[in-house]
This record gives C-alpha cells, sequence and structure tokens, in this order.
C-alpha cells in the first residue's frame, strides 16, 4: 500500500487523537517529535474554549505529551480571530473561561454588559442562570449572537454533561436567534488554522476521532482526512452512518508515523 502525501502540514484534534482520557495515545509523542524533526507545519486544535494555550501545554505535559503552547489552536483563538475580522477593537458580553476572555483580550475587545457588539457564549463548567439571562436580554436588544463551538455535550470523570450547543439552544428558544458557530465543523476554523502556520489545504491533513466535526471540517475546507478509531469513533460501523468519508480510517495516530517524509 502506498504511503499517502507527503503533507506539509498536519492538523490534528487534542481529545481521543493524541490523548485518551488524560493518557497519551501510543505513538502521539513519536509522532509530534518526527513532524517537529521533518520541520512539519503542526497544529493541535480542540473545541474546547475553557483553557489558554498555555494552559493546555501545561496540562498535556502533565499527562506526558510534549505539545508546545504556540502549536495549541482553541475555538477560543478562532472565535477571537473571527471578531477581529468583523468588527476590529469591539465589545462583548462574555460567558465562559480564561481561554476565551484571553483570546478577547488579546484581540483588543472590551468585556462588558453595557450594549455590547456581541455575546459570546463559550464553554464553563458554571453556567450561571443569570448570566445566561442577561445573555438573553442583550440579544434581544440588539447584540449579535456568536458560540465557539456546537458541542452539545461533554466528557467528564462522571459522565457526559451539558455543553456550550445545549446551552446555545436555551439561549435561541429564548430569543429566537440562532448563533453563528465558529468552531468545528465549520470549516473557518480550519482555514483560519492553517492561514496560522502559512499552509496550504492541498497539501495539508487533518487527523480526528469525530465524523461530524473532524472529518467534516477537513473535507469542507479541502484537506485530506484522517479518523483515528481511539476516541468517539471507535467502529467502522459508526463511519458508515455517514453520508461522507475520510480519505483514510486508521486504529491510531502510530499508524501514521511511517508518512511523515
Amino acid at each position: 500500500m502506498t504511503t499517502p502525501g507527503p503533507f506539509d502540514s498536519w492538523l490534528s484534534d487534542m481529545d481521543g487523537v493524541l490523548v485518551h482520557e488524560g493518557v497519551p495515545v501510543p505513538g502521539a509523542n513519536k509522532l509530534i517529535e518526527k513532524l517537529q524533526s521533518a520541520g512539519k507545519g503542526f497544529l493541535v486544535l480542540t473545541n474546547n474554549s475553557i483553557y489558554t494555550p498555555r494552559d493546555l501545554h501545561a496540562r498535556l505535559k502533565n499527562s506526558g505529551l510534549a505539545v508546545p503552547a504556540e502549536s495549541i489552536y482553541t475555538s477560543a483563538m478562532a472565535t477571537a480571530d473571527f471578531l477581529h475580522s468583523q468588527r476590529p477593537k469591539g465589545s462583548a458580553y462574555v460567558i465562559g473561561e480564561s481561554g476565551l476572555t484571553t483570546a478577547l483580550h488579546e484581540i483588543g475587545y472590551v468585556l462588558t454588559d453595557y450594549r455590547p457588539d456581541y455575546v459570546v457564549l463559550g464553554e464553563t463548567r458554571r453556567y450561571d442562570f443569570g448570566a445566561l439571562t442577561t445573555a438573553v436580554r442583550l440579544i434581544k436588544a440588539g447584540a449579535r449572537f456568536i458560540c465557539t463551538n456546537p458541542d452539545t455535550t461533554g466528557p467528564s470523570l462522571e459522565g457526559i454533561l451539558p455543553a456550550c450547543g445545549a446551552f446555545a439552544a436555551m439561549i435561541t428558544a429564548a430569543t429566537g436567534a440562532e448563533p453563528y458557530y465558529v468552531g468545528k465543523p465549520n470549516p473557518l476554523m480550519m482555514r483560519n488554522a492553517l492561514r496560522r502556520i502559512g499552509a496550504h489545504s492541498e497539501s495539508s491533513v487533518m487527523i480526528g476521532d469525530r465524523m461530524d466535526t473532524d472529518v467534516l471540517s477537513g473535507l469542507e475546507a479541502g484537506l485530506s482526512t484522517v479518523l483515528v478509531l481511539s476516541g468517539v469513533t471507535a467502529t467502522m460501523e459508526e463511519v458508515e452512518r455517514y453520508p461522507f468519508r475520510p480519505n483514510h480510517v486508521k486504529d491510531s495516530v502510530a499508524d501514521l508515523i511511517d508518512w511523515i517524509e
């Protein structure tokens, strides 16, 4: 079987691809080391907007995975990039954690509940009824509704948790306003990621463990796609349920190390 590529740039999801339940997937460190030694462009993508890249770097390092902070791109950063392109130096009412507020501060946004340009909803472990009520009222008053990602549930040690998309649906029900989702599967996040590393879709690959976000966004952005069966998607039967296919299906990232030239 011929080796695909060569790919000049590699994008990878984080959870389920490089780490699983806080433990590095076998081969993940070797893949990252080989990409770095070969001088390939590389970014780890995540829809999780809670943490800053520095936070995630530290968390991954504690798990045994060496990913530089500058090689991490979150939905919070993608949201900041989008808002900067749409309305530079604007204002926003934010529901989220430091990953999102830091990203918006870095583009010069003012965070306020007084006539903001946008209401921005991100991930948090402490969704507050008062804050959600304020968001509803501000959107009703004319603020534009932005959401970092559409995920309706997220993982925890106790089981699934309602996530950003679920609370966005509640706000939509109260306001009639649909949010613009910036994170995966929006191909905008892929294109922004490629731009960050000076890459082109024709010579890049996206590795993920989810058909509905990773593979779909890679496909729509024109990248080659690899689905690994080390995370959310575990069987080919699950793959076959979708009307689109990844270019390649592998057990884990360990199967991709020989692709790097």
